[in-house]
């Protein structure tokens, strides 16, 4: 009796005096080295855009803080940010710098290229998400997003010599000159069909498929599947999709400078040369600038009015995104 009780005692001891498991995380340093490389990585990318934000305010400041003077140097003024927004002529050699013939242009041609690159988009998306079978998508949607590969120069001369020429033969060249919007928003909008439809396509192939069962059993047809339940429910990805082609076509400079026309017009008609925003930028920056000259500052406040437009429409995506996101359990 004594001996079971001294070694139920021994027991007791041991299991007391048994060493605790540590809770805590291990300390690895690798781990450690990849967190501090990731938090670099983040800071750097927050850094690089803060410093493009400033270059791009300060330069663009100078515009309406310097006096110039016309070419013949007859007359000296000073721009003032009321005529930029107000005036409807650029012509910077008589010190009228207006951004409205430049921002119409580009609202013009990146209109038809959302017209073009809309639907057709969205249908590819459609077809390879609900329709197609899956050895279909997977030749299918590596061979749409070979558009994405092709160089914009490319593009630019496609939209130049055989789209302009195109569209001459069918409504006369009467009607369409050799520069011209329709035909750089006609090629723009095949640029950017990749970009709508890959994203909308990840978007809709990542619904839930028991809604697409629940759908299919109460008796809905394919399309009434694909429109009244996978297109509501994807509906924030395809708003992002749609916002980042609208931001890649307000930005696109070589298709509008090859395709567009290289001259200021105010004007609403696609039929008609003018030059875009990006396009203005593209062809002062290839000659001689003088720093603080008027040529040098408006392409850098072009440049901020760019980043403003693509900010304004990224914090639209984003509030569409939370305000009608759909969460699956």
């Amino acid at each position: 009796m004594i001996i079971q009780i001294t070694h139920k005692l021994r027991i007791i001891r041991m299991q007391h005096n048994k060493k605790k498991p540590n809770l805590f995380k291990t300390y690895r340093l690798g781990e450690e080295f990849i967190r501090v490389f990731l938090f670099l990585c983040a800071t750097i990318s927050i850094i690089t855009t803060l410093s493009i934000v400033f270059i791009l305010g300060k330069e663009s400041f100078l515009l309406f803080t310097t006096v110039y003077e016309t070419q013949g140097g007859n007359a000296s003024a000073q721009i003032s940010l009321l005529g930029f927004f107000t005036d409807i002529v650029w012509q910077p050699a008589i010190l009228r710098v207006g951004i409205w013939p430049l921002l119409t242009s580009t609202l013009v041609i990146s209109f038809i290229a959302i017209l073009v690159a809309l639907p057709i988009g969205l249908g590819a998306a459609a077809y390879l998400s609900e329709y197609a079978t899956p050895r279909t998508r997977r030749i299918l949607k590596p061979s749409l997003e070979l558009l994405a590969g092709i160089p914009t120069v490319v593009y630019g001369y496609f939209a130049l010599t055989f789209v302009t020429p195109l569209l001459q033969t069918i409504f006369g060249k009467s009607t369409f000159g050799v520069y011209n919007m329709a035909s750089a928003g006609i090629v723009m909008g095949i640029m950017i069909i990749p970009l709508i439809a890959s994203l909308s396509e990840d978007a809709l192939h990542a619904v839930p498929q028991s809604l697409r069962e629940a759908a299919y059993g109460l008796g809905a047809t394919d399309f009434e599947v694909t429109t009244q339940v996978i297109f509501p429910a994807a509906f924030s990805g395809i708003v992002a999709a749609f916002t980042l082609a609208v931001s890649r076509a307000i930005g696109e400079t070589m298709i509008v400078a090859i395709a567009a026309g290289a001259g200021p017009n105010l004007t609403l008609d696609p039929r008609q040369a003018a030059e875009t925003m990006t396009g203005y930028i593209a062809r002062i920056s290839t000659g001689d600038l003088s720093y603080n000259t008027l040529d040098y500052n408006s392409i850098f406040a072009l440049a901020f009015m760019l980043f403003i437009f693509t900010f304004t429409l990224n914090l639209i995506s984003s509030y569409v995104a939370r305000r009608y996101r759909e969460v699956y359990e």
